[in-house]
């Protein structure tokens, strides 16, 4: 399994940057009404240019996350930059030593995270942004609702002190949750955050048409502030779960202790792996129960492939 780090912008400061594998993700909400046009163009220089990655559009804007050479990315970024709607675009960048995914798929979709709520529209309103630096000045107010907007499965592996988890499986299960916990006659401020901040963009822009008038949102999400906010002054505790090989990072962004169950896709922790439900890619405590026999004997048959695979590697 690769390892992601954090790069510098500045391409000069890294030996053999050249060489790496680029991720970058990056989105923006936008009126994006040439999106299918949008589609045919990226896949062709995706795939011209050997990148890989998901890359989602909609009328509503863009999200990506791709990896691939610097060149590839730095000629696919000059491509949207071209265009004035993506001239301020911000990426996030990060090196792995091999490509994380395996292939490119560019894809128009209703909405590019989605809520199923039309009237929050990022593009017109959102929540106040709230820098890394001044976030936990913020969470610290007693008048301060602190929502955690992501799912479950993640907010069991780590979130900041004193936050609600709204338990929820799905993204688009947030509204419902969030009409049933806040009410803005009683609520003034709230507070969300999420993993890079793509999801605060709607939840907030959600809460503002439902009446609230004091909300705000992490700015560059979770991973931004375990990237610029020192271990010693966090209020973050646990680790955070992230959709590629590192499953989890932690202060600084360092690679956290979690893996993957090959089965659900629920992060597993090393008491998990100790538990007498857990088999190495077939199940795991949060599935054992779960699973019908034919989803049994399919793990089963993939974990040995799987295995006869690595043993051929080897």
């Amino acid at each position: 399994m690769s390892r992601l780090t954090l790069i510098p912008q500045n391409r000069t400061q890294i030996q053999g940057e050249d060489r790496a594998v680029i991720v970058a993700t990056f989105y923006k909400f936008v009126a994006l009404p040439d999106c299918h046009q949008w589609q045919e163009r990226l896949q062709a220089q995706c795939d011209a240019t050997a990148l890989l990655g998901t890359i989602l559009l909609a009328t509503e804007g863009i999200n990506a996350t791709i990896a691939g050479s610097r060149e590839a990315i730095d000629d696919l970024l000059a491509t949207l930059r071209q265009d004035e709607r993506f001239t301020d675009l911000m990426v996030k960048e990060s090196t792995a030593t091999a490509p994380p995914f395996g292939r490119m798929k560019v894809k128009v979709k209703r909405e590019i995270v989605t809520l199923g709520c039309p009237e929050a529209d990022p593009s017109q309103r959102v929540g106040t942004y709230v820098p890394p630096e001044g976030w936990n000045t913020l969470i610290q107010d007693p008048e301060v609702v602190l929502i955690d907007a992501r799912n479950d499965y993640e907010v069991t592996i780590g979130t900041f002190q004193g936050a609600v988890n709204p338990g929820t499986a799905a993204f688009r299960q947030l509204p419902n949750s969030l009409n049933q916990t806040l009410d803005p006659t009683q609520h003034r401020k709230v507070a969300l955050f999420c993993t890079g901040g793509i999801r605060c963009e709607k939840a907030t822009a959600y809460l503002l048409q439902q009446g609230f008038e004091q909300v705000y949102h992490l700015q560059g999400g979770i991973l931004k502030y375990l990237e610029t906010v020192p271990e010693e002054q966090s209020l973050w505790q646990g680790e955070c779960f992230v959709f590629d090989e590192r499953v989890a990072v932690g202060h600084g962004l360092q690679p956290g202790s979690y893996d993957l169950c090959r089965a659900c896709g629920h992060p597993i922790s090393a008491a998990d792996k100790a538990h007498p439900q857990y088999q190495p890619g077939i199940a795991c405590p949060h599935c054992h129960n779960t699973l019908t026999p034919v989803q049994r004997s399919r793990q089963q048959e993939r974990q040995r492939q799987y295995e006869q695979r690595h043993g051929q590697e080897l």
